[in-house]
């Protein structure tokens, strides 16, 4: 069998990873910027709530989606992780997992571009569906 086909579930964790790594970037590469252009102080007694703030909206949203990348994603390695570990590399396991990373990379640029919050909602809901199948799927597997 094809590595990629062998380790279906493993390819999404990685690409997540690596998603997660450029928006790391682009979050840094509009920060750093802003840093300089607005004056904005680096206060160790300022909360990351008050230093956000100073950032316009923009340069804020990529920050934002960046931290959400290290939330319910968590819960996405450790499902697609057990049902590597278990072997569990079907097509509908897989197909769940790249059609999760896709979501929430197009829910990356939603808020990272316009922050349009009722299309955010929506593809993030629907992520949240896919991630619970996915679950499901892995629970039904090892109960």
């Amino acid at each position: 069998m094809p590595y990629a086909l062998k380790n279906g579930t493993l390819a999404p964790v990685i690409a997540l990873n690596l998603w997660t790594l450029i928006m790391e970037g682009w979050m840094y590469a509009t920060r750093l910027p802003a840093i300089r252009q607005h004056n904005i102080p680096m206060n160790p007694d300022a909360t990351p709530n008050e230093f956000g703030a100073k950032f316009p909206p923009s340069v804020r949203w990529k920050a934002d989606n960046y931290n959400h990348l290290h939330e319910q994603p968590t819960a996405f390695y450790a499902v697609a992780l057990s049902l590597a570990h278990i072997g569990a590399d079907d097509k509908v396991s897989v197909g769940l997992a790249w059609t999760y990373v896709g979501l929430r990379v197009i829910h990356s640029l939603v808020q990272s571009l316009s922050n349009r919050i009722p299309l955010r909602f929506s593809v993030f809901a629907t992520s949240s569906c896919v991630l619970a199948a996915l679950t499901i799927k892995a629970a039904t597997l090892v109960f």
